[in-house]
Order: structure tokens, then C-alpha cells, then sequence
């Protein structure tokens, strides 16, 4: 049985998938198996993983006959993983080498820590442009208020994932799943560390908060509502979290830009 379970979900990822899938299959650290979930692409996605599954043993496919989104997709990764740990990875990124090594090394010494995340490095068609990283140790608080750890870098405890029932498959949680994971988590006691350094090279596109409509931060409001009493937050912080969410979505597009220029230091 492998140690670690790496889950990717696929979606038309025929321009990247390659580069992510060899990102894994060449880790200093050997012990995993690979799970690829198929959301029912329809590009050449498919093809090119078969290709892959007829060279590597450790590659395991599990294809979707409809497109059911990136939750339910990762708990069909789920459901035949077997490995101690469950490994995030996008069809769109690039795990640096050493990633896996350093992360069992921390978690193996760290018996504590459920979730760890790292930093990644930003990437898009024109190359590197910002790195984002977050908070070594988060608390509840911290996880309230948006994201702390970066999906895609993850290496969680299965005991704990098995215990929380995985990935909430709801409409509410369409772009906020790894935002429900980790209350969910933190919610039933378990807590999470992140290294300090880019284990990972992370696709956004430079424009990429123009991705977030006005529907998704209503939604992340509405999951801000649900935690807030499951993790016992101060209402001052919970009206100044939905504040921020709701003024984000009014500025205009040129100071959003701006910001995240600052934000990632580009």
C-alpha cells in the first residue's frame, strides 16, 4: 500500500496535464500512487492520461460520465485511495521535486499537524510573476476569514478526511470547497502548518481576480454564515470578514489589479 495518495481532478487540462502528471511522477520521494479523476472532458485530456496509465502501474483513472465539478470529482479520488496521506495536485501545476520529501519529513515529526500546505510560486502563459505563501501555523480564526492554505500544495491525514466525509458537494461550494475542507477540519479539532517555502508552481492568470464573480462571493458569504457558529466566531469578526468580501466585489477592475500587483509582488 503507498504511503501517499496523490488526488487530481481533470477538466480539459490537455495544455498543462502533462507537465503536472510528470511534476508527480518525478518526486524524490517514490511512495505514492497517482488517482486522476476525468470530469467528463472533452478535449484530448483522456488520451493523453490512458497514455500515461500504459506506461506507469501507480496511475489510477477513475473517469466521471457527466461533468460533476472538482468536489465530487476528488471524492471519487477518494473513495479508492489507500495511502496514510492524501496529496492535492492540479491539472494546471507543477510540483517542485523535493515537495513530497519535505512534506512527509514535517508531518512524520509533527504528529499534530493535519493539513500542510506550502508556498507556491505564480505562473501563467508569460511566465513567473509573484509567489503566494501564508501563516506557518493558521488558527480558526485565520481559516474563518479566507483560504490559508493553497490547495493544490496540501498533503492531509486520510483518518481525518474519512472522519469530516471528504470534499461537501453543494452549489455553495463550487469555488469555495477547499475553503469548506479546511473549516470542516479545524471545526472537528484538527489543525494545519504550512512550510515556508515554494514547493509548487502555481497557473493563475495575472487577471485572475476577475475570475471571482459577484454570485461566488455571496456564496463564500452564505459558508462564512455556516462556520461562523460551528467555529464559535466573535460576531466583530464575522461582520468585518463579509464587509471586506462585499466591498472586494465592488471596486473597480483597475484597482483590483493594482492590488493584486502588490498582493503577489509582482
Amino acid at each position: 500500500m503507498a504511503k501517499i495518495s496523490v488526488i487530481m481532478g481533470v477538466f480539459n487540462g490537455e495544455k498543462h496535464v502533462s507537465k503536472a502528471i510528470d511534476s508527480i511522477l518525478n518526486q524524490t520521494y517514490s511512495d505514492f500512487e497517482l488517482i486522476i479523476c476525468d470530469d467528463a472532458s472533452t478535449d484530448n485530456s483522456l488520451n493523453i492520461i490512458k497514455n500515461y496509465i500504459s506506461k506507469y502501474d501507480r496511475i489510477i483513472l477513475v473517469e466521471n460520465d457527466v461533468n460533476l465539478g472538482l468536489a465530487a470529482t476528488l471524492n471519487r479520488c477518494l473513495e479508492v485511495a489507500k495511502g496514510e496521506y492524501i496529496a492535492r495536485m492540479d491539472d494546471d501545476d507543477v510540483s517542485l521535486p523535493h515537495r513530497f520529501e519535505k512534506q512527509i519529513e514535517y508531518l512524520e515529526a509533527n504528529p499534530n499537524c493535519t493539513i500542510l500546505g506550502g508556498a507556491a510560486r505564480l505562473y501563467d502563459g508569460e511566465g513567473d510573476y509573484g509567489k503566494i505563501s501564508h501563516k506557518r501555523n493558521p488558527n480558526k480564526i485565520d481559516i474563518f476569514k479566507s483560504p490559508k492554505f493553497i490547495h493544490p500544495t496540501v498533503i492531509m491525514r486520510s483518518e481525518a478526511l474519512k472522519k469530516v466525509s471528504g470534499y461537501t458537494v453543494a452549489d455553495y461550494t463550487k469555488r469555495t470547497e477547499d475553503y469548506d475542507l479546511w473549516c470542516k477540519l479545524y471545526a472537528n479539532g484538527y489543525k494545519g502548518s504550512n512550510l515556508q517555502e515554494v514547493i509548487l508552481n502555481y497557473y493563475e492568470g495575472r487577471d485572475s481576480y476577475k475570475k471571482k464573480k459577484f454570485k461566488h462571493r455571496i456564496d463564500s458569504i452564505k459558508l462564512r454564515k455556516i462556520w461562523r457558529k460551528k467555529l464559535k466566531i466573535p460576531f466583530n469578526i464575522y461582520f468585518v470578514t463579509i464587509f471586506k468580501i462585499i466591498i472586494g466585489g465592488l471596486l473597480p477592475n483597475k484597482f483590483m489589479m493594482k492590488y493584486h500587483r502588490v498582493k503577489f509582488k509582482e
